[in-house]
């Protein structure tokens, strides 16, 4: 890969990953509910299920797609799905009682996972393996996971400390609950895109 194309990888790997959508707005949430520390997990399950999808599609699995259409379809149904009923779960999530704690952040798993039925993430590991690793060879594959694995992680942990700064401001229920609603919103919002590309 020239240097030019390596350095355009690196710009579409920023501006995917910095920008919202589910998982930057997941981690903040659980960042404002859970702290840094407890978030860890998750942001390792990011970039650990992340990258395995890049590598997957890369040697293949965008094929499916091209072949069947229908697949895709079905996964932006399933995904919009899953992801209005986290909306709602986020929603609804009661403030903690007094010296109680507020539930259970996402596991390393669990957000491993969740990549699969995330919209954004297929709609970046897709453009990223077409435009930067296009003859699909292992080798441009593995670059193209190991720069978005590198510059995720940076990304989505500023999102997890935004949340953790936002903390205190949120020690009041009414302003954790309010957060929550927004998050939720903004969550069903990052929805739209990809709804947006099936309908087009």
């Amino acid at each position: 890969m020239s240097s030019d194309l390596l350095l355009a990888l690196v710009a579409f790997a920023f501006a995917a990953s910095i920008t919202p959508g589910p998982n930057n707005l997941m981690v903040m949430a659980s960042g404002a509910n859970f702290g840094l520390r407890r978030t860890v997990p998750h942001l390792a399950g990011i970039l650990v299920g992340f990258v395995v999808m890049v590598v997957l599609v890369g040697l293949g699995l965008s094929r499916v797609f091209e072949a069947w259409p229908a697949v895709r379809q079905a996964l932006v149904a399933v995904s919009a799905l899953y992801l209005a009923w986290l909306a709602w779960k986020i929603a609804t999530a009661a403030p903690p009682a007094e010296g109680e704690q507020a539930g259970q952040p996402i596991t390393f798993l669990q957000a491993a996972l969740f990549q699969w039925v995330n919209p954004k993430a297929w709609m970046m590991a897709l453009t990223a393996v077409t435009l930067y690793a296009a003859d699909r060879s292992m080798a441009a594959v593995a670059l193209v996971a190991l720069v978005f694995g590198a510059v995720n992680v940076p990304c989505v942990s500023a999102w997890a400390v935004l949340g953790r700064q936002a903390r205190r401001w949120l020690a009041t229920g009414a302003r954790l609950r309010l957060f929550n609603r927004a998050m939720a919103v903004l969550l069903l919002a990052s929805l739209a895109p990809a709804i947006a590309g099936e309908l087009a």
